[in-house]
C-alpha cells in the first residue's frame, strides 16, 4: 500500500530543501525514508498530460471528429476518459455518442486529425528540466504509457533527445494489459534491472496512478485539477512538475534555482485582461496555459497600447467569472502601469516563485510586496531580461 498523504508534500514548499537537511526534522517525515522502505533507483514516467501537453489537443480532435458526425462534445464529461486505453476509449465514445462505427473505423477517421496536431504539443512545466536532470546524473527512467508505441514516438519524436535519453519506452501493445493493470510499469522495472521497490512512478490519471499501486512502487501524482483529489491513492500530489523535489526520494536534487527564483521556458497564454483578471481562451483550445500551471509565476506580459512590461502573476482558486477551473491574477510591477485595464493581453511566463497550498486561494494573496520585489529585481537579470531581446510570442 502507498504510504499516506503527507501534507508537507502537498503543502509545496517556497524553495528547495538543502539536500543536506534530515527528512525526518521536517514539518513531517515523508518520502521513503521514513517507513524503511526501500530508496528510488528509477523513475517510471506517463506520457500525455504528465510529459506532453496533449490533452487540449485531444479533447479538440475529438470535437472535430464529432462535428463530422454532427455530434455536439460534452466538455464537462470528457475528463472521465482520462487515462484509458485506446481501445477503451474508443469504445466508450462510439457509445457514448451514439456513433455507426466499430473501434476501428473510430481510429482510422481520428488517428490522421490527432496526428496533425502532435508538432504543436509542448513539454508541461518542468518536463525537460526532470528528463535533463535525471539524464545528467545517470538515473535510469522509462516512458509506460496506455498509448500504442508507435503512436508515443511519433510524438516524442518532436522533442530533441527524448528518444534518446529514455533507458525505456513501452506502449500498451507490449504488454499483456496496460493500466490500471500493473503490467507496464513492471515491465518497464523489469527491463531497467530495478526492482518495482526501488521505482518511482510519476502519472496523472487515476488509472495510472492505480497501476503503480499495483505495481507496489511509489507513486507521485500531477494531475489536472478536474481529478486533483488523489491523496487516497498517491504518496504524494503536486500541480506541477515544477513543485517535485528529487531529494524526498533519495534522488539527486536539483541545483538550478536563482536565490528565490527558477527560471523556466517560456509558458504562452492570450486573452483578455479585465477587472484585474486574466481569462484565458476556452479550454479546449490551445492557446491558454497548460491545466499544470498553478502558483506564483513572473515574466513579460504585451498589451496592445502599453508595450512590454513586468508582471508577476499567480494561478489559483479564487473569485472570477472567467473559468470554474482556475483564476488568473496579473500584478503589473512596473511604475505607472497599475491602471491598465480592459485591453487584449499576451502573457509570457518566465520565472517560478513558488506554489501554493492545497487550502491557498488567490484571494488569501492580496498582499503580495515579498514576491512583486523578487519579481521586479529578477526580470532585471540577464536570463529574463533576455526573453525581451528574443520574440516574446510564437
Amino acid at each position: 500500500m502507498p504510504l499516506p498523504p503527507c501534507s508537507f508534500l502537498n503543502s509545496i514548499p517556497l524553495k528547495p530543501i538543502s539536500p543536506s537537511s534530515s527528512l525526518s526534522a521536517m514539518n513531517g517525515c515523508c518520502g521513503p525514508q521514513c517507513d524503511g522502505a526501500a530508496y528510488i533507483q528509477a523513475v517510471i514516467f506517463d506520457l500525455d498530460g504528465t510529459l506532453l501537453d496533449t490533452e487540449k489537443f485531444a479533447k479538440s480532435t475529438l470535437k472535430e471528429f464529432l462535428e463530422n458526425h454532427g455530434k455536439v462534445l460534452d466538455s464537462e464529461n470528457e475528463d472521465k476518459r482520462l487515462g484509458m486505453g485506446p481501445q477503451e476509449s474508443a469504445i466508450d465514445v462510439i457509445k457514448e455518442y451514439d456513433l455507426p462505427l466499430t473501434p476501428q473505423q473510430f481510429f482510422d477517421e481520428i488517428i490522421p486529425i490527432y496526428k496533425e496536431k502532435w508538432p504543436k504539443a509542448k513539454p508541461l512545466p518542468g518536463a525537460n528540466r526532470l528528463i535533463s536532470h535525471l539524464h545528467k546524473h545517470g538515473v535510469p527512467f522509462a516512458l509506460a504509457t496506455n498509448s500504442k508505441t508507435a503512436a508515443v514516438e511519433g510524438k516524442i519524436s518532436y522533442h530533441e533527445g527524448w528518444k534518446e535519453q529514455f533507458s525505456v519506452i513501452l506502449g500498451s501493445d507490449q504488454v499483456k494489459s496496460g493500466k490500471p493493470s500493473p503490467d507496464l510499469f513492471l515491465e518497464a522495472a523489469k527491463r531497467m534491472g530495478v526492482d518495482a521497490a526501488h521505482c518511482l512512478v510519476i502519472e496523472d490519471s487515476l488509472v495510472g496512478v492505480r497501476a503503480a499501486n499495483a505495481a507496489g512502487m511509489k507513486v507521485v501524482a500531477v494531475p489536472p485539477h478536474s481529478e486533483a483529489d488523489y491523496a487516497s491513492f498517491a504518496d504524494s500530489v503536486l500541480h506541477s512538475l515544477l513543485e517535485f523535489q528529487p531529494e524526498l526520494w533519495d534522488l539527486p536534487p536539483f541545483e538550478d534555482w536563482v536565490g528565490s527564483t527558477l527560471p523556466i521556458e517560456p509558458i504562452y497564454a492570450s486573452g483578455l485582461f479585465s477587472n484585474g483578471f486574466f481569462c484565458e481562451a476556452e479550454d479546449d483550445e490551445p492557446s491558454g496555459f497548460p491545466d499544470q500551471v498553478w502558483g506564483l509565476y513572473f515574466g513579460w506580459p504585451k498589451l496592445n497600447m502599453h508595450g512590454v512590461f513586468k508582471v508577476l502573476v499567480g494561478v489559483g482558486r479564487g473569485h472570477c467569472t472567467c473559468t470554474a477551473k482556475r483564476k488568473i491574477k496579473p500584478w503589473i510591477i512596473d511604475d505607472g502601469k497599475d491602471h491598465i485595464a480592459d485591453q487584449h493581453m499576451q502573457l509570457s511566463l518566465v520565472g517560478f516563485i513558488r506554489g501554493l497550498n492545497n487550502n491557498e486561494t488567490l484571494m488569501d494573496l492580496e498582499v503580495v510586496e515579498e514576491e512583486k520585489s523578487i519579481a521586479r529585481a529578477s526580470l532585471d537579470l540577464p536570463m529574463f531580461l533576455y526573453h525581451t531581446r528574443a520574440p516574446l510570442f510564437p
